[in-house]
């Protein structure tokens, strides 16, 4: 007799064979940041840089990222050092240590800190994951305290409309920080030492300026292999792609 195997055996099985293929690389990014934290106390930063970011690779951490920007800092590469700085801040903006590394490398290159509208620094408050959270749940406490009690006959009370105000409160107070947040990832750094702005996204394009390794600059345009960003003294150009990294990743 032939078996057959339900929808719900189908996706477990998935999950199963995804999680088996995936535990290998889990489970060796304890050893690759030991190793690189071996290399960086061992004063051999290029390698150390290289072994945290295959870290990062594998499973994003505001630690590795930390690491990997005091690594890329030693080797003289501040654009880099302070995007990883930058994306460690961007999942724990409550890392005091990140944020004083961020402070001494722009005091050190010359650079102003980004300039952020309000609802941008209210989103700077909380890693950004934890604003979609925040926002989910007190909707859908709300939700419930108004459906349920009519849907399993409760007698109505004080506190169900009491948890349904709270959570519509606490969602429309996120609002703004999730547009904070969305507005926030089109944030990036500048990588080389000197980036050059052009007019139009070819490599022949007249120059217009060029921007520090480390400014900050906000993503406009995409086109092919160029973006079009502008920074926060107005200068605006094409670059190319992999001269700018954004903040809150690809």
């Amino acid at each position: 007799m032939k078996r057959t195997i339900s929808a719900t055996q189908k996706f477990s099985l998935l999950l199963l064979i995804a999680f088996a293929v995936r535990l290998p690389a889990i489970a060796a990014v304890p050893e690759t940041f030991q190793a690189g934290t071996q290399a960086y106390l061992g004063g051999n930063f290029p390698q150390a840089a290289t072994l945290y970011r295959q870290s990062a690779d594998v499973s994003l951490a505001p630690g590795t990222l930390h690491n990997l920007g005091n690594a890329e800092w030693k080797n003289g590469r501040s654009g880099p050092a302070i995007l990883a700085w930058e994306q460690a801040q961007w999942l724990n903006p409550s890392s005091a240590n990140t944020r004083a590394n961020l402070r001494f490398a722009r005091h050190s290159a010359q650079l102003e800190s980004p300039s952020l509208s309000w609802f941008e620094i209210c989103s700077t408050w909380l890693p950004v994951n934890a604003w979609l959270c925040v926002a989910s749940l007190s909707l859908w406490v709300a939700v419930a305290m108004m459906l349920l009690p009519g849907i399993f006959r409760w007698k109505k009370s004080d506190w169900h409309q009491g948890l349904a105000a709270g959570g519509f409160a606490i969602f429309l107070v996120t609002v703004p920080s999730l547009l904070g947040v969305h507005s926030r990832s089109k944030l990036g750094v500048l990588l080389p030492k000197q980036t050059a702005l052009r007019l139009t996204p070819t490599k022949e394009a007249q120059t217009l300026g060029q921007l520090p390794a480390g400014e900050i600059a906000r993503l406009e345009l995409e086109r092919g292999d160029y973006v079009y960003v502008r920074a926060g003294n107005d200068a605006a150009g094409w670059v190319e792609r992999s001269q700018f990294g954004l903040i809150g990743g690809k």
